[in-house]
């Protein structure tokens, strides 16, 4: 081997082996987050008493553009159980289309009922749903503020489950877990709502039991106005208003409360736009409070668990540029043109114990994880998660391409439009219709992605190909290799990710394509 060849060689392997370490760091934070629930499993948090008369309370509803889904949520709040005297609804409505006029509708028929109901419209949507929020407490009468989103359908026993905890006066905020509506409509549904058990059942848990910080999740939470004031309210700056605004005030010394016992029932994106683009909100909003929060929170006189924990949460995301750089760098080594030598070689055993280490970290780990979560949260039916792991790591994989883009936007700072996750109601009311799916949400705004997860899932069913056949002839050399193929599958993720986006952008130009025809007719 040349010189130039062994450094080659040398370089390659070493950026292989590094990436590989920075993504079993954070498996090994999940393995962490398992052991940790063992460890508080039974500190369930108490109320720290009971209220002699209920304070007021604002319920505060934001939307855009939500109107097949606001009648079915006003149902449900309107049913809470609470003291009419002490309750106050805000709609928050930044709408462009008839949904305003539908809340129009709906305020004057629950206010004839009793209810001290408001429709707060906004024309200028400066600061998206920060910038509602933000103007609706100016103006909210309760000392407490509860936060659904229009698609979620909370208990009526939600408030007298949560107000208690307010009699500490050092609360500031009570997070409920979220359940899901349409588990059971999909795949993607399916692998969803495992994905979400595990931040919600695991990590949100392990955070507030272990006395680290965990965030606010937008919805489905009351907080104390207080405490909101004292964090320096609503800001715009991130699209991820809730988790800035969860960071700030818990460094003010406000306690957070999380229920993990407690569900408040909400919708999953049905199509992988939806999901596409809730999850660019998600990753790019996380960056951006990073890039925020990271020396605050550093500098700030907090334990250094909190400070630790902290900076695992708001780094994860740039994971995904890791995972689009391994699936690169792993293709000359399946191939065999890049390959360690000496005594690191593949076969021997300083190699085979490294390559074990990596690969349960990196991705056995995570698979315990959402086995423990499905555990937690589906305790009699937990052992179906066994049928979703391939297809979840798949689906990990797939997203990488969206998700890197989005943790590209927030590193160069590139504005973008709170994208609202599709809602449609369809587990309370019926079938969606042909309008709905013609009209309303269009979380894809260019063919970019789907584009690129083609190319990538193309790139990878050749490198799978050549690797299977480089096995058959040397499976001791290239064992390493095939086993984290078969575990990340990125062919089958990249694909599913990419057609499944085609597939709805062409039924959308099927329906727009039948709806001018109808009105042409017409």
């Amino acid at each position: 081997m040349s010189t130039a060849a062994y450094w080659f060689n040398f370089f390659w392997l070493l950026a292989y082996f590094l990436v590989l370490f920075g993504m079993a760091g954070y498996g090994f934070h999940r393995l962490m987050m398992v052991i940790l629930y063992l460890v508080h499993r039974k500190d369930v948090p108490k109320p720290a008493g009971q209220w002699e008369e209920w304070p007021m309370v604002t319920i505060q509803l934001p939307m855009f553009n939500e109107k097949y889904v606001v009648e079915g949520l006003l149902r449900k709040v309107t049913a809470i159980d609470y003291p009419k005297d002490k309750l106050e609804i805000q709609i928050l409505d930044d709408s462009t289309d008839d949904t305003w006029d539908l809340c129009k509708q709906q305020v004057e028929y629950y206010k004839a009922q009793g209810f001290d109901i408001v429709c707060l419209h906004r024309e200028d949507r400066t600061g998206f749903k920060a910038g509602a929020l933000e103007a609706a407490d100016a103006v909210a009468k309760g000392e407490y503020l509860l936060i659904l989103d229009a698609d979620f359908r909370p208990e009526p026993d939600i408030l007298k489950v949560t107000m208690p905890y307010f009699t500490d006066p050092k609360v500031g905020l009570v997070q409920t877990r979220w359940a899901h509506l349409n588990r059971e409509k999909n795949l993607l549904t399916k692998l969803q709502s495992i994905f979400l058990d595990g931040h919600f059942a695991l990590e949100q848990t392990v955070r507030n039991r272990s006395g680290r910080f965990f965030t606010f999740n937008g919805t489905a939470g009351v907080w104390r106005k207080q405490a909101i004031i004292d964090g320096g309210g609503w800001e715009h700056d991130t699209i991820t208003e809730d988790m800035d605004l969860s960071y700030r005030v818990q460094m003010k010394g406000w306690n957070f409360i999380y229920l993990n016992d407690y569900e408040t029932p909400a919708e999953l994106p049905e199509d992988m736009d939806g999901f596409k683009a809730q999850q660019h909100r998600w990753t790019k909003g996380c960056i951006q409070v990073c890039q925020k929060m990271f020396f605050t929170i550093w500098r700030a006189k907090i334990p250094f668990k909190a400070k630790t924990e902290a900076t695992t949460h708001l780094t994860c995301n740039y994971s995904y540029l890791a995972l689009i750089l391994l699936c690169l760098l792993v293709m000359p080594i399946c191939t065999g043109i890049v390959a360690p030598t000496g005594v690191m070689q593949w076969n021997g055993l300083p190699m085979i114990l490294l390559t074990a280490f990596l690969f349960f970290f990196a991705t056995v780990s995570v698979c315990i994880f959402y086995v423990a979560a499905e555990m937690i949260v589906r305790p009699k039916r937990w052992w179906r998660v066994f049928f979703y792991i391939l297809p979840l790591l798949a689906l990990g994989v797939g997203m990488a391409v969206n998700n890197a883009k989005a943790v590209l936007e927030a590193v160069f700072g590139k504005p973008s439009e709170f994208v609202r996750t599709p809602k449609f109601g369809e587990s309370q009311e019926g079938q969606k219709s042909i309008e709905k799916r013609s009209s309303g949400y269009k979380a894809l705004k260019s063919i970019l992605v789907p584009v690129l997860e083609l190319m990538f899932a193309l790139f990878f069913a050749t490198v799978e190909g050549m690797l299977l056949y480089s096995f058959v002839t040397n499976p001791i050399g290239h064992w390493p290799a095939l086993l984290n193929f078969v575990l990340m599958s990125p062919f089958l993720g990249f694909f599913y990710t990419s057609i499944c986006s085609f597939a709805r952008l062409i039924d959308g130009m099927r329906q727009r394509s039948r709806a001018a025809k109808n009105a042409n007719a017409a």
